[in-house]
């Protein structure tokens, strides 16, 4: 049987991984030649976030994403697993209490447990919310391992080809030709590097109008976003979204005021209107799209239910086709 995989962003790559574990031959075909900044997997956090993105994700992103850190780490990504830190400023403790109410899995920190957790952030906060099961990698580091390790295993990044056989799309937003309700949701993030900066994991901090999410990466680099705005454009980033981001950061942790700003960035992220992911059948392919914001965190379980699909003829969760019309095909 021949496997023809289109896209080689975090969709791609981990449904490549995933069928070649399983023994399946796969061609790897994406014009931009692999990860790199146009792709939307590029601009991503790296947070894999179960029980935070619970506050506003429907249950199965929190169950399928339990998959993630497991998954990544058995391919041989670094997986730091320190848990998640949310905080809020005094004037937004309210958001604080909404988030603890909306999650599960977390635990309510004193002052001087913020502290111990986070120094840096001991004099600002003087209540947080651990989620101590979570864990974080480096979305671009990880790209690039799925693709060298396949690329080991012979299946390379092909910039052109001729798909044959099984066709399974996860070229993201290139697919609405075939899938008219998918939609795009804008993100802006920047990376900073600020050695004098020591969080350790990623934090959380909440605004009724400007949420922040901080992570750290190697060498003192820090990963910024917030951003989630309803538009498929790929343009640079704007200044009223740069000059909130920054903002919020320098209230987070002033030590952000002499960072290095190393790069700006956006994208937009392919999404159905729930928001959830889909596996779906069309016009004699199967679409696997939608991951939203949750790509690296839902990518491994949307690869493992792609295999059941393709070599056991399982019928995944996230497809909207009857099992009997799949089989027939």
């Amino acid at each position: 049987m021949t496997l023809t995989i289109l896209g080689a962003g975090v969709c791609g790559l981990a449904v490549a991984t995933e069928l070649t574990r399983r023994g399946a031959l796969v061609e790897l075909i994406d014009p931009t030649g692999g990860p790199g900044e146009r792709s939307c997997s590029w601009w991503a956090g790296g947070m894999l976030a179960p029980f935070c993105e619970s506050e506003t994700a429907e249950e199965p992103v929190t169950r399928l994403g339990l998959e993630a850190a497991d998954w990544w780490q058995s391919a041989g990504v670094e997986v730091a697993r320190r848990g998640s830190l949310v905080v809020a400023l005094n004037r937004d403790r309210g958001e604080l209490d909404r988030f603890a109410r909306r999650t599960t899995q977390h635990r309510l920190l004193s002052g001087d447990e913020v502290k111990k957790t986070e120094q840096s952030l001991a004099s600002r906060f003087d209540r947080a919310l651990l989620f101590e099961t979570e864990a974080h990698i480096d979305p671009r580091h990880a790209l690039t391992t799925l693709r060298d390790n396949l690329a080991a295993q012979g299946t390379p990044v092909l910039r052109d080809g001729e798909p044959a056989g099984i066709i399974i799309d996860c070229t993201g937003l290139a697919a609405r030709d075939h899938l008219p309700d998918l939609r795009g949701v804008r993100g802006e993030m920047a990376i900073l590097r600020a050695p004098e900066v020591s969080l350790t994991r990623p934090v959380r901090l909440l605004h009724p109008r400007h949420p922040l999410y901080i992570v750290p990466r190697r060498d003192g680099h820090f990963m910024l976003g917030a951003t989630q705005i309803e538009s498929d454009s790929r343009g640079p980033a704007t200044l009223r979204s740069t000059v909130e981001l920054l903002s919020a950061a320098y209230a987070l942790d002033p030590g952000f005021a002499e960072a290095e700003v190393v790069q700006i960035g956006a994208d937009a992220r392919p999404a159905f209107p729930d928001n959830l992911p889909r596996i779906r059948r069309r016009n004699g392919r199967i679409f696997v799209n939608g991951l939203f914001r949750h790509g690296f965190l839902l990518a491994p379980a949307m690869a493992r239910m792609v295999a059941e699909l393709v070599l056991d003829g399982r019928k995944p969760e996230v497809m909207d086709e009857d099992h009997g019309e799949w089989r027939a095909a």
